[in-house]
């Protein structure tokens, strides 16, 4: 948060016009035009700076006036906070047409940095940075005069390689591989010497500086490296430190190439195993290609990063430092070792014992990541074990560190990148998930992205069921989460609890026995096919008390995108079996959700699409599932608190309940479906007093009335029954009693329905046909395109039989 004089600040350079910027750049000019440009000029193009860079809009000034600033940069006599200032404002013109830089004479390496990072501002021009490039390995190079410091120029080269990598040719690449391989090995162990500020008492001491420490106080006793202390550092080591926060980028760029291809046979890279097993040694005394003795002199280097990485820091921030550079280091081994796997036999101890020293260090959990990274990629060539690995990182982490944004994000994302290497080397991945959707159920919105390319990794035909009730379950899973972590924070002394007392609170039931296992199933850190979910029903009760915290609704909302993708990479590999046990579980489950009346609203909607698409992958379900879908249509109440979902059924039933899609089907089954619904409708249309009437969906009177006829068409002993029942449509539309709770355009197309339908069962036939079509032409586009044509049929049936327009049932 910016202080109240800084927001005003802001404010003003943002609304400053085009006019009055003009003007005072202008005086910025006159300023600069100086003899010797001072603290006027400073304050000046600090202000111009601040108005040019405030705007998210680009701000153009004159021509000129870019050729005073470029001027004033470029010369010797200008101040460097001078210098730092117009190549700021240069850079947040960016494009700028009126560009006349060139770094290719200049000398001076801090005016060759700030002119460099005008011109890779421009764009990424293939051609500028080339030149720059090009330039800055000319500098590097060559001995450079006294006075002028290689380390302004590193940072540049670092945006040349992001930028464009091919800029660079392989004689220059091998010049920097080697000056890095110098500069990370051979930095001075010794302090360096403050730099004399002027004055009477400027003059410095004339004893020797004192050696570099560890982060833990001792006395350096090895070669220097990030994790060095001093008070003050020497040029060499300010090198040393950019050569390794660039590192990591160079190898990827450029350590791989040249390298001749791995022999293919099987023996000889056993005998080259063999041989970097026994011999662990530097390979210091031999002479190596550049690449390669840098790759040898930054695996040393991050050996050292992790020995020291042990030591316990004097400073919070040096413990900070420590673990940014261990996975820095991990990283950087794991690259070496892609490049040259002779490294990975000397890698694979020394992790293993790095893991065994971390792994119950819970502020280390973020450096476990690149461990298991690494033995992702090479274990099979060490042929080792990795699972206690894996296990430990899946099974410990999300179940402890959930909480922790950061790492979670980190931890979504190493899953997702490496999805195809769990599923061929490892079950623990699949076996895990109830763990990983711990951090959904903490960190929905930023992770609802990661999590919907995660999804199909986990699904297969042994996870899908118990995901399906996971993802319903989400929200309850956040406020599990909630109350696990306030009951951690409690004080030892508030933990107990009294078994014989009903618990009343979240708190009191998270250790109450009554609770404590169904909290233990739902926070479960593996799969548990076998566990029964209803169990839980209890709990989403008990935990509806939290069912307004933000967090629970954020998580509420990511369910139906989650819900939507499962049923749609389900069905690639769904068999019958599956869809038959996720269709009754579909028709369950809608009874069984944590109370937030939108999040209900929204699964129902998603629920009761996905049944259509899971009847129509498969119509014989209809039949082999007519006991659990005569129960759920039966109910009146599923019209009331579910009417997405039941309507949609009874839409399917009318659809798929036909021989054309199961020879199974019988007439006997057809009259059993009919006088179910039947008396549904009856139940919802009866009439009443009129203080006593309730509004049911008319969608839902609308797909009864349709489903009742198309059983009928099927089955014509029972067009009579249906034709009286529409034929009443009449006076239920018309009773006082109806027309005070439904509107008039929803009376009026129950009513159009309702004609429609009757008059197309007087042409039984045509009926049979429309509802109804033969076997050899059950699959024809006309049928599959039922849908979009039966309501013109009704429309045309309805023409012909009634002439005149005002005729309705009666």
């Amino acid at each position: 948060m910016f202080t109240a004089a800084a927001e005003s600040f802001l404010k003003q350079a943002r609304e400053i016009q085009e006019e009055e910027l003009r003007r005072f750049a202008s005086r910025v000019a006159t300023v600069l035009q100086g003899p010797e440009p001072g603290p006027e000029a400073a304050d000046c193009l600090q202000r111009l700076h601040l108005s040019v860079a405030a705007s998210k809009y680009p701000r153009r000034l004159d021509g000129k006036f870019v050729d005073l600033l470029q001027a004033v940069l470029c010369s010797p006599k200008s101040p460097e906070q001078i210098q730092l200032l117009c190549a700021a404002i240069l850079r947040e013109m960016s494009p700028c047409n009126d560009l006349t830089l060139s770094c290719d004479e200049i000398r001076d390496t801090k005016l060759l940095s700030l002119v460099s990072s005008v011109l890779l501002a421009q764009g990424n021009k293939k051609a500028e940075v080339s030149a720059v490039g090009q330039r800055i390995v000319k500098v590097l190079e060559r001995r450079l005069p006294e006075g002028q410091s290689a380390r302004y120029l590193l940072p540049v080269l670092s945006n040349v390689i992001r930028l464009s990598p091919e800029s660079l040719t392989e004689e220059q690449t091998n010049v920097i591989s080697k000056k890095l391989a110098d500069w990370l090995r051979y930095a001075s162990t010794q302090q360096g010497v403050p730099q004399p500020s002027g004055g009477f008492f400027s003059t410095p001491r004339s004893r020797q500086p004192g050696p570099v420490t560890e982060v833990d106080g001792a006395i350096a006793t090895d070669f220097f490296t990030v994790l060095s202390v001093g008070q003050y550092y020497t040029e060499d080591q300010w090198l040393n430190v950019q050569a390794f926060s660039m590192l990591r980028n160079w190898l990827l760029c450029y350590g791989a190439k040249g390298l001749k291809p791995p022999n293919s046979d099987d023996k000889m890279g056993m005998d080259r195993s063999v041989m970097s097993v026994v011999s662990t040694t530097s390979t210091a005394g031999r002479l190596l290609p550049p690449k390669d003795r840098l790759r040898e002199k930054a695996f040393e280097y991050c050996q050292r990063l992790i020995e020291q990485s042990n030591r316990r820091p004097l400073k919070k921030d040096d413990g900070d430092l420590q673990k940014a550079c261990l996975i820095e280091a991990v990283t950087i081994m794991d690259i070496i070792c892609k490049q040259d796997s002779s490294y990975v036999y000397r890698s694979v101890s020394f992790l293993k014992i790095l893991h065994s020293r971390i792994s119950g260090d819970a502020t280390y959990a973020r450096a476990l990541l690149p461990i298991a990274q690494f033995f992702l990629n090479h274990g099979k060539t060490a042929a080792v074990d990795s699972d206690a690995i894996y296990k430990h990182l899946f099974t410990d982490i999300p179940a402890q560190l959930f909480h922790n944004p950061s790492l979670a994000f980190e931890f979504v994302q190493f899953c997702k990148d490496n999805t195809q290497l769990f599923t061929e080397t490892s079950s623990i991945f699949r076996q895990s998930f109830p763990n990983l959707f711990k951090f959904l159920a903490w960190n929905s919105p930023p992770l609802i992205s990661e999590f919907v390319d995660l999804l199909p990794f986990l699904l297969d035909a042994s996870t899908a069921i118990e995901i399906f009730h996971l993802l319903l379950d989400l929200p309850c899973l956040t406020a599990a989460l909630d109350v696990q972590l306030r009951s951690t924070a409690l004080p030892t002394s508030e933990r107990a609890c009294d078994p014989a007392v009903k618990p009343t609170t979240c708190l009191e039931a998270f250790r109450h026995p009554q609770y404590k296992s169904m909290f233990q199933y739902l926070l479960r850190t593996k799969s548990a096919p076998e566990e029964a979910p209803q169990r839980l029903i209890p709990l989403r009760q008990l935990l509806g008390s939290l069912s307004s915290s933000p967090r629970v609704v954020q998580c509420a909302e990511t369910v139906p995108v989650l819900l939507e993708l499962f049923f749609r990479v389900v069905a690639e590999f769904a068999d019958a079996r599956l869809i038959n046990q996720l269709v009754v579980l579909l028709l369950q489950r809608s009874d069984q959700l944590y109370e937030i009346p939108a999040f209900k609203d929204d699964v129902y909607r998603v629920l009761s699409s996905q049944l259509v698409m899971l009847c129509k992958l498969r119509p014989a379900l209809v039949v082999e599932l007519s006991t659990e879908i005569l129960e759920f249509s039966g109910t009146v109440g599923n019209i009331q608190n579910k009417e997405a979902i039941f309507s949609h059924l009874v839409w399917a039933v009318g659809e798929y309940l036909s021989v054309s899609y199961d020879k199974r089907c019988t007439v006997e089954q057809i009259s059993r479906f009919f006088e179910t619904l039947e008396a549904m409708l009856f139940e919802i249309t009866q009439l009443r007093p009129l203080a006593s009437t309730p509004s049911y969906a008319p969608r839902a009177i609308s797909v009864l009335m349709a489903t009742l006829t198309k059983l009928a068409a099927r089955s014509q002993d029972l067009i009579p029954r249906v034709s009286m029942f529409l034929s009443k449509m009449r006076t239920f539309v018309q009773n006082p009693a109806v027309t005070s709770v439904y509107s008039e355009e929803d009376l009026e197309e129950i009513l159009i329905r309702a004609t429609e339908l009757m008059n197309l069962l007087k042409m039984p036939s045509v009926a049979q046909f429309v509802f109804t079509p033969p076997v050899d032409v059950g699959s024809t586009r006309f049928q599959r395109e039922v849908n979009e044509t039966l309501p013109f049929a009704l429309r045309i049936v309805t023409r012909l039989l009634e002439p005149a327009p005002s005729f309705m049932p009666g």
